[in-house]
């Protein structure tokens, strides 16, 4: 668990006047590691855009099929989860290691407010373990090095990367980012993804988001969002909405603006 600094070191730079995403992701998701300014941006983009707070919820949701099937079916025992966000219920290594007991896990953010919460990440089975890297998914060789000890990058990783590219405008530098990633880990690894599309309403939400203070967050075509798995094998159904990968449950109303995949390494 070397990744993780003292939890003390950033408080002095947590600005609780101003909303912040990871705060009010954790508001849309009913939890309560918020403040006012984070309570006031969800309700009014809630507001605007109601299927918010079903995206955010449908987010986790996918994050936990979706490793309960890399941890069973596949047989992955290595996550890498790029961007973490706040700790919640069924965190990764909860859902991984419930399946695998052995499986590792690292959290990677450079948040401080995720990082004033990272010790609730480090919780693990026995047989298992799980680590935090405080550090910019962008900084891939910082990151790479921090993971490598607990993960043995010469065997096959999950890459995760949930709700968060939409902070990478650029959709060269997002592509580049992930293949930065995906470059750095063998054949049977796995990319896990999805983000926002670009419709009307998620244009609207996404410059009331900005508007609002907090860091920007933008949609994507779909198209571009699906270009993420290129040179990958996409794992059934494929891409699509979140709310019809692989639900547990028949699902009721329209499906999430939120689409993503399960994609392997050749």
């Amino acid at each position: 668990m070397s990744g993780v600094p003292d939890i003390h070191e950033p408080a002095d730079v947590i600005d609780t006047s101003a909303p912040h995403s990871a705060r009010v992701w954790n508001y849309w998701l009913g939890s309560r590691d918020n403040y006012e300014a984070d309570r006031r941006l969800g309700a009014t983009m809630a507001e605007l855009y109601p299927q918010i707070i079903d995206i955010a919820r449908a987010s986790r949701h996918f994050q936990a099929r979706a490793v309960r099937h890399l941890a069973g079916e596949a047989g992955i025992r290595q996550f890498l989860d790029l961007g973490t966000g706040l700790p919640t219920a069924n965190a990764t290594h909860e859902v991984a290691q419930a399946v695998a007991p052995t499986a590792r896990v690292v959290y990677v953010d450079h948040d401080p407010i995720v990082l004033a919460h990272a010790r609730a990440l480090l919780t693990s089975s026995p047989e298992g373990a799980t680590d935090y890297v405080h550090a910019d998914l962008r900084d891939t060789g910082t990151v790479l090095r921090a993971a490598a000890t607990t993960l043995d990058l010469e065997r096959p990783v999950a890459l995760m990367v949930l709700s968060t590219l939409g902070h990478v405008a650029d959709d060269g530098e997002a592509a580049a980012l992930l293949r930065g990633y995906l470059d750095a880990v063998p054949a049977g690894s796995y990319l896990m993804l999805c983000d926002t599309i670009e419709t009307e309403e998620t244009l609207a939400a996404s410059d009331e988001y900005a508007s609002g203070g907090a860091m920007p967050y933008i949609s994507r075509p779909r198209q571009i969002v699906r270009s993420f798995a290129d040179g990958l094998d996409l794992v059934e159904p494929g891409f699509g909405s979140i709310s019809l990968w692989r639900p547990e449950e028949p699902t009721t109303g329209d499906p999430v603006d939120q689409w993503g995949f399960v994609a392997a390494k050749r």
